[in-house]
């Protein structure tokens, strides 16, 4: 399951996911996503395990344009000191060579995207070269919104500093990074667009081709759950009301158009339509 790939094709852009970790036990995020609470989303199924319990996907989104190769988010990394979150903690994943399998080499990927800059969107930036963290994306420029960089370098909290060290620093280091506008036109069809609150510069990244929609989420939802409840709190968002009024503002945009909705953290089909569901939405697969 956790090497699985997806793909979706908008208008001429491909866009496939490539997983690193799967996993149920969300509450930590989410703490409403109770069994018992999830149970009364008629069509949360594809999103919850055996036990009713919330499931959640760490995966990159890879988007093909012509000849631009766009990796979207790069997941957790292997051999980063993690703890307290163990499942996180030292990995040692196929992620690269499931990537490479797909048809991503590392050396093909010409752009990286972070979505925002926490532990498990950065991991891959990097990886342990006889001691040292080294650029996995030698040949890419890795796109960072700037006042996500402002926000975050003046960080002092000692989990964000490990973080930044080991997974973000480095390619800064290397000159592989740009700074760019929240808005920024990224590729021909494909576009950042601003969605604070999760983090302060957090953007998704929106993909336009041939009159085909697609937006992919990054952390403004953690689980299809929060379309049926926007009001659940989510205890990773950095100012909870801007992201509660960012996360309403996207689903009113989004609601009862062909856009394909990409989830970063959505497992099962990971994508689908959101459509208006009396007070609230749902997400058809």
């Amino acid at each position: 399951m956790t090497h699985s790939h997806l793909r979706w094709q908008v208008g001429d852009i491909t866009i496939t996911r490539v997983q690193e970790l799967e996993a149920p036990g969300m509450r930590f995020l989410l703490p409403d996503a109770t069994a018992e609470n999830l149970a009364a989303i008629p069509w949360i199924g594809p999103y919850v395990d055996a036990g009713g319990d919330a499931v959640g996907s760490v995966h990159s989104l890879i988007l093909e344009v012509g000849d631009r190769c766009i990796v979207v988010d790069t997941c957790i990394g292997n051999d980063k000191e993690r703890l307290p979150m163990k499942m996180w903690h030292r990995r040692q994943s196929p992620f690269l060579e499931d990537l490479a399998q797909a048809g991503f080499p590392a050396e093909r990927v010409d752009t990286v995207v972070c979505t925002h800059l926490h532990v498990d969107h950065v991991g891959w930036n990097t990886r342990l070269v006889e001691g040292r963290w080294v650029p996995t994306f030698t040949n890419a420029r890795t796109l960072v919104a700037r006042p996500e960089w402002e926000h975050w370098s003046e960080e002092e909290d000692e989990h964000t500093r490990t973080v930044l060290g080991d997974s973000v620093q480095p390619i800064f280091d290397a000159g592989l990074v740009d700074l760019v506008e929240v808005d920024a036109q990224i590729a021909e069809g494909v576009r950042l667009e601003s969605t604070p609150g999760h983090t302060p510069g957090h953007v998704a990244v929106r993909i336009s081709s041939r009159g085909e929609e697609a937006v992919i989420t990054g952390d403004l939802v953690h689980h299809p759950a929060q379309f049926a409840q926007p009001g659940w709190e989510d205890k990773a968002d950095s100012d909870p009301a801007l992201a509660d009024r960012t996360r309403r503002d996207f689903m009113a945009r989004y609601a009862d158009t062909p856009t394909l909705v990409i989830g970063t953290h959505f497992a099962g089909p990971t994508a689908g339509r959101l459509v208006r569901d009396g007070d609230a939405y749902r997400l058809d697969a």
